[in-house]
């Protein structure tokens, strides 16, 4: 659904680039009206946002609402497991279901961030992308609660989502102390660009064994 892919745009740091696109991207919710819940219209005040505002203050606001607020991150994990050990192994689950699809996940950001999930199940079909979606719907209704709670346009995204969902969303528990440091250095990329999921040698973090047989 191309839906996906045009809220993981619109969920993104604001960039002249694709701010540029924002009429060809609420044409292509349009257009899926019939399946995405008329998303077009319920986003209609994070396009007036994005449209209306200069790009440094919607830099500004961006950084202000998800990268210095946590109930607001964009991370799906840190939502259940915080710094918890747990949240390395649901990364390789994750992990595991991009490469299941030779969806390449290996990008300056974290497995679990929210846009780069939307734009794996973009490319997927429909029906096995809302089946995914509705793993996650969970988080993405929480996020979506905590950004409308104060008053951000941010949160019609992630209504549209939670209506998108097969599944019912559920109240999550509050996660444990939040760490993003130690997740960065394993599953964020080094000085040199290279991802610690790709490097050779010792540090690696081994491949899931479905994807070692499907690669031998």
């Amino acid at each position: 659904m191309k839906t996906f892919k045009v809220i993981s745009m619109l969920l993104m740091y604001p960039e002249s680039d694709w701010l540029t696109a924002l009429p060809e991207m609420h044409a292509a919710l349009v257009d899926e009206a019939g399946v995405n819940g008329d998303a077009s219209t319920r986003m209609a005040p994070l396009f007036d946002l994005l449209h209306e505002t200069r790009l440094i203050a919607l830099q500004e606001n961006y950084v202000a609402t998800f990268d210095r607020n946590p109930s607001h991150s964009l991370h799906l994990f840190e939502h259940i497991h915080g710094e918890s050990r747990d949240r390395g192994s649901a990364m390789i689950d994750l992990l595991n279901e991009y490469w299941k699809y030779d969806f390449d996940g290996s990008s300056s950001e974290l497995p679990d961030y929210v846009p780069l999930f939307l734009e794996f199940l973009s490319l997927l079909p429909a029906e096995e992308a809302l089946e995914l979606l509705g793993d996650a719907v969970h988080v993405l209704a929480t996020i979506g609660r905590k950004l409308d709670a104060n008053g951000s346009p941010y949160a019609t995204a992630f209504q549209v989502l939670e209506a998108l969902s097969p599944v019912a969303a559920q109240e999550l528990a509050e996660p444990p102390v939040r760490d993003m440091d130690e997740a960065m250095e394993m599953f964020g990329p080094s000085v040199d660009g290279i991802e610690p999921l790709l490097k050779p040698g010792p540090q690696v973090v081994q491949m899931p064994v479905s994807r070692r047989q499907a690669a031998a």
